[in-house]
């Protein structure tokens, strides 16, 4: 059972920066009245939105906040389902959410949806359809049971009865049953695959022989064909050598003419030395009549035969120069041709060295063909007498084969389990028993009210309603008290169902306005007889206008009151 003990809110609608506090504790009959405007009904809305994040009323949640302050909204509500004390704050501006348990604040880390849908289904147990069926009952924005939907109204009696753990079932069992199904379809995909590589490995192993065997064939052809090129790149290298060798041969005296050359340029050099400095004697006595160093005079007569003995050897070492040069150009004419033989040379011993590359490069090709031809021959006997790859795929294929046979199975089971707990199942038994119930009830309270009518709701929740003459009507058939009667009799209902069951029982019931427009007096008088019966365990706030003829009916009033343009509970 949910125990409301306490809500505080501020910046709400027309409340102010102060908080309003109501302890639903207090009495177990309450009546809260006040002026139109002054805020009566915001209590509602603080509540609906603590526990569901909106209004109660039909109006957007920003116009929730205060128009004036324009921020600080805050809702706390403080309640107990069982032993565990629960206390909800939620705001705008800041946004705020906050469970607490006990006193600590439960782990935030999930997303703001399922941290609602964690205290809807974890700790309220409802949502806000049962919320405002059971708990609050407001005459503005209520939807009463008989003007939902098919769906919304199995949606309330599955939150009454505790029914919603089929529908999560029947959810996850048709998750399950899409999952099996796909598993199944991709089971039997793989065995038709394993079914084609079986097929494709046998034919495999079949061609494969004769692939490597031509793979071997390719090749020896190729060494064939290297130990050809090898033979005739040996004749040409053998050519080679021969032809350097005859041209080596020829230039022998390389060495000896490189001397001689070199003897030559040594000789001619001082002689031409040897002429400058006969000519440098001849200069002397044509010019010089005495010695520079001792001052004699030179005669004549020697002047003339030194010139001569000087003229004779500058002539001799001039004609030995001159021969020297032809003899040089001799020499230089053969180290050319030296030099032009030394060049074929090198041609030819690049070619010996291609050559040579050539056969190098044959031989490993020649050395990697045999490897492979052995590799090949290897992996073809082995081929031979290999039949693992077949025997594995049939292995897969039989671990498949059994999957599928165990999917199926499993399959059947959810069919099974799905059935039961479809709406015509387990949930349809359960409801069947209850439905009884149900009418026993309503039909009890309609006649607190003073309605003697025969109500029926069937198992899919459509009524028969049948008077005292046994005439058949529906509910629109009604007028608007009429309606309100039906209504609070399946609120009444649905509250003394949920106690039986321990399902969403509370002790907080609210009405707004409910009988103010649509109960005469003498409805009022019932009612209020009803809710007498319920002070036991529950507490109840009624808001209404009709102050002057129930104040003196409850044990509590609140008046609300517009205080500088605030609303306050009045003192």
């Amino acid at each position: 059972m949910i125990t409301f003990k306490k809500i505080r809110y501020k910046n709400i609608l027309s409340t102010g920066n102060a908080f309003t506090e109501i302890d639903f504790l207090r009495n177990k009959t309450t009546l809260i009245i006040g002026e139109n405007g002054a805020g009566k009904s915001t209590v509602l809305d603080a509540l609906s939105f603590a526990l569901y994040g909106k209004p109660f009323r039909k109006i957007n949640k920003p116009q929730l906040l205060n128009s004036v302050n324009q921020k600080g909204l805050i809702v706390e509500i403080e309640l107990a389902v069982g032993k565990k004390e629960y206390m909800i704050r939620r705001g705008i501006k800041p946004n705020i959410f906050e469970i607490h348990q006990n006193g600590n604040l439960i782990n935030q880390t999930a997303s703001i949806r399922d941290y609602q849908d964690f205290l809807e289904k974890n700790i309220l147990k409802m949502n806000h359809k049962s919320f405002s069926q059971v708990v609050v009952l407001g005459s503005s924005t209520f939807v009463p049971f008989m003007q939902l939907t098919a769906a919304q109204r199995r949606e309330v009696i599955e939150d009454l009865l505790d029914l919603q753990i089929f529908s999560t079932m029947n959810n996850l069992l048709k998750e399950k049953i899409q999952t099996s199904k796909n598993d199944i379809r991709e089971t039997q995909y793989q065995i038709d695959l394993l079914e084609e590589k079986i097929e494709i490995e046998n034919n495999h192993l079949k061609s494969v022989v004769a692939d490597v065997q031509n793979t071997i064939d390719q090749k020896k052809e190729k060494l064939h064909v290297c130990e050809e090129a090898i033979a005739i790149q040996t004749g040409t290298l053998e050519h080679l050598t021969s032809e350097i060798g005859s041209l080596e041969r020829g230039i022998r005296d390389k060495n000896k003419t490189e001397i001689q050359q070199e003897e030559i340029r040594n000789v001619a050099q001082k002689l031409r030395d040897k002429v400058k400095k006969i000519n440098k004697d001849i200069q002397f006595f044509e010019h010089y009549d005495n010695c520079p160093t001792c001052k004699q005079d030179i005669s004549q007569h020697f002047k003339d035969e030194v010139l001569i003995e000087k003229r004779e050897s500058l002539e001799k070492t001039e004609n030995g120069i001159n021969g020297l040069k032809e003899k040089s150009a001799e020499l230089q004419e053969r180290l050319d041709e030296i030099v032009e033989v030394t060049l074929q040379i090198s041609e030819l011993n690049e070619k010996v060295n291609e050559c040579n590359q050539q056969i190098r490069i044959n031989n490993q090709f020649i050395t990697e063909l045999n490897n492979e031809i052995s590799t090949l021959t290897d992996k073809m006997n082995d081929v031979k007498h290999d039949s693992s790859s077949v025997d594995k795929l049939k292995g897969e294929k039989n671990q498949y084969q059994k999957r599928k046979v165990d999917l199926n199975e499993e399959q059947s089971l959810f069919r099974v389990g799905s059935e039961m707990l479809k709406d015509s199942g387990i949930k349809s038994r359960i409801i069947k028993q209850y439905v009884p119930l149900m009418n026993k009830f309503i039909n009890h309270y309609l006649q607190h009210l003073g309605f003697f009518v025969q109500f029926e709701l069937d198992e899919n929740f459509n009524e028969k309603i049948k008077s005292r003459f046994r005439d058949e009507f529906s509910y629109e058939s009604f007028s608007e008290g009429e309606k309100m009667r039906i209504d609070l009799s399946l609120l009444f209902t649905w509250r003394t169902i949920a106690k039986l069951r321990n399902s969403v029982s509370t002790n907080l019931l609210i009405m707004d306005e409910v009988f103010d427009s649509s109960l005469d007096n003498n409805g009022t008088e019932e009612f209020l007889k009803i809710l007498e019966g319920l002070t036991a365990d529950t507490n109840t706030f009624i808001i209404s206008h009709k102050s002057d003829m129930m104040i003196d009916k409850f044990r509590s009033i609140i008046r609300f009151e517009k205080h500088q343009n605030f609303s306050r509970i009045a003192a």
